[in-house]
């Protein structure tokens, strides 16, 4: 007899992100094993495979499943390609990306997150992770240049983009969320070569803004 968590695992899949055209068989694959309970709160375990932003003891938010399936798929990650993350949070996104084979750094601005998140994926056997305290909008990030970028949370404006995708291999992608409630959107952005840029608006969503994003300028009267 399947176990509670593997039905909802199930479930998860076929009502919430398949619907929502996350077709990629092995983006599916990962999000049908990876046992998505081990990254919720305690005090969220029921909530492990709802369509909602669950909260986080450092203040972030995980993601909702369909949005993160619909971001891995748009990524498109390939064996062995070298990914950063932005945004480690309980590190579910991260252990998805390991499991679709990239080499992953992931940065986390809150310690105690980022320890926590190191523990249970170590714990979990999870390999070829690098968890860096830091602020990935900061600056420059070491390993780089990247096949893949993934923002684990909103910015509010697209000013933080620029020196993101400057960062991004030849053929690389960035997936971030851009603007403010209501009206927020999922874009890709391609790295075609030298300053040639191709964007890519994906969908639309809500989601709570990374630590110290630019915020969008303010029109004063």
């Amino acid at each position: 007899m399947e176990s509670p968590n593997a039905l909802a695992r199930f479930n998860m899949i076929q009502q919430q992100i398949r619907p929502w055209s996350v077709l990629d068989e092995r983006v599916l694959g990962v999000m049908a094993e990876i046992q998505r309970e081990r990254f919720v709160p305690d005090g969220y375990q029921g909530l492990a495979y709802a369509d909602i932003e669950v909260p986080l003891a450092s203040g972030g938010r995980m993601l909702p499943p369909r949005v993160t399936g619909r971001m891995l798929q748009a990524l498109a990650i390939q064996p062995d390609e070298r990914v950063l993350e932005i945004g480690t949070g309980s590190g579910y996104a991260t252990a998805c990306l390991a499991a679709l084979g990239a080499q992953v750094i992931s940065l986390e601005i809150d310690p105690d997150q980022a320890e926590s998140a190191r523990a249970r994926l170590a714990e979990l056997g999870t390999e070829r992770v690098e968890i860096r305290t830091a602020d990935g909008l900061a600056g420059t990030i070491a390993g780089g240049p990247f096949d893949a970028i993934l923002l684990n949370g909103s910015l509010p404006s697209d000013e933080a983009l620029a020196p993101l995708q400057t960062q991004l291999a030849l053929g690389g992608r960035l997936c971030a969320i851009l603007g403010e409630a209501p009206v927020m959107e999922a874009v890709l952005i391609t790295r075609n070569g030298g300053q040639d840029y191709q964007h890519e608006a994906l969908f639309e969503t809500i989601a709570g803004a990374l630590r110290n994003a630019p915020k969008r300028p303010r029109f004063v009267f």
